[in-house]
């Protein structure tokens, strides 16, 4: 895997009892703390992310501590026997005592600073394979020797501060530019099969061809397949843009809003769910519920597989879509398309403004990389809308019956 690994500075996982996290119980005078020396997990310097996958640690010298730094014994422990069952293995068990050691969890992922001091990375999500932190620190804590343990109340003290979203599954993530999608796109032509292109795509993230970048933590990839009902939302003129029905899995539908003029990379979105609506309600709901002036597009089939990408410095990650969609009635009128969209950010921490010049980066390395397979040469903004009315424009039989507009921008 490409990123800097060799950076020659000291890193462990901390352990201790759950309580120091959720603080369902106080922090005692003689807590003990578990220093495990592990290899230098982060991808890149400086990280946001970071993601230890136990059994590549190799052998790791365990050290349990007091306060004060008192140490109270020590051994070497295989990275895959620390937690094998997301508990304390036997070697850990021994380490830590009887009483300690039931409820032992990783509580940070700790790296030494050049300028002295510390990183901390919070847990935020812990396996028997593997755990994913979160760094929490702006500037390095506690300086002096890890053993003394001095960087040990501040990063306690900012995790209570933060506990709301860090104890809370899921809850670390954050939405930047919410309310708008920035999206790149490319057309696939000649189309490949999008499940091995995704499949191509995945591995060469694994594998580490993009630097910085790593498969999103346990949400790598996800598969949509969903029936469009699409409008062409042609006034006022405020609203201009489309609507668009999606079905859900179990009754309803779920309303997406996209509002534009022209393709572009920026556009505003809105998502309605849980809407009990019949298909033949869809224009009736827009015009008389929303006030819009609509036509009826062509209803589609949208096959999609999302690789989904982490960037370990700022923890903002993007999706990469290959996407095809195809009339339901023509279904040999498709639109394949590969899209690279900001899709959320795992970080505690601002750093909206990164978003832009990593998705230019990201935007970059996609267009070498589908351009390498003659998939396609250039970036476009290439929209379902416009290329619905592109169908209907040579094949006008397809547009649904419909209270017709002429379609502005």
């Amino acid at each position: 895997m490409s990123g800097d690994r060799t950076l020659n500075h000291g890193a462990w996982v901390i352990l201790g009892g759950a309580h120091l996290l959720n603080r369902t119980r106080p922090q005692r005078p003689d807590e003990l703390i578990v220093l495990v020396g592990v290899p230098p997990q982060e991808v890149c310097r400086p990280a946001t992310s970071v993601v230890v996958r136990w059994d590549v640690l190799g052998l790791c010298m365990a050290r349990a501590l007091r306060p004060g730094g008192a140490q109270t014994g020590s051994a070497w422990i295989d990275g895959g026997e620390l937690s094998p069952d997301a508990i304390p293995g036997p070697i850990l068990r021994r380490l830590a005592g009887a009483e300690a050691a039931p409820s032992l969890v990783p509580l940070c992922y700790l790296a030494e600073h050049p300028d002295g001091g510390y990183h901390a990375y919070a847990q935020v999500r812990f396996h028997p394979e593997d755990a994913c932190f979160v760094r929490t620190t702006r500037a390095p804590v506690g300086h002096g020797p890890v053993e003394g343990l001095h960087w040990l109340a501040p990063v306690l003290a900012t995790h209570a501060e933060l506990s709301m979203a860090l104890d809370n599954h899921l809850r670390y993530f954050r939405r930047h530019f919410e309310g708008t999608e920035l999206e790149y796109k490319y057309i696939l032509d000649p189309a490949p099969d999008i499940w091995v292109a995704s499949m191509e795509l995945l591995n060469a993230l694994r594998d580490g061809e993009l630097a910085g970048f790593q498969p999103e933590y346990r949400e790598e990839f996800e598969v949509h397949h969903t029936e469009n009902h699409l409008f062409d939302v042609i006034a006022p003129e405020h609203e201009a843009g489309y609507a668009s029905f999606i079905p859900t899995v179990t009754t309803g539908h779920v309303l997406k809003r996209k509002w534009f003029t022209k393709d572009t990379f920026a556009r505003r979105e809105e998502l309605t769910p849980g809407l009990d609506i019949s298909p033949d309600r869809f224009e009736a709901h827009l015009s008389e519920e929303l006030g819009l002036h609509v036509r009826a597009m062509p209803p589609f089939r949208r096959v999609r597989y999302d690789v989904q990408c982490a960037s370990m410095r700022t923890g903002h990650i993007y999706g990469l879509f290959f996407d095809r969609c195809s009339l339901l009635a023509a279904p040999e009128i498709a639109l394949t398309q590969c899209e690279l969209e900001y899709l959320r950010s795992r970080s505690v921490l601002d750093q909206d403004h990164e978003v832009l010049s990593e998705m230019e980066r990201l935007n970059g390395w996609l267009g070498t990389y589908l351009a390498n397979r003659g998939w396609a040469k250039n970036h476009t903004f290439y929209s379902k809308r416009t290329f619905l009315r592109d169908a209907i424009a040579a094949r006008p039989d397809l547009l649904p019956s419909s209270r017709a507009g002429t379609p502005t921008g």
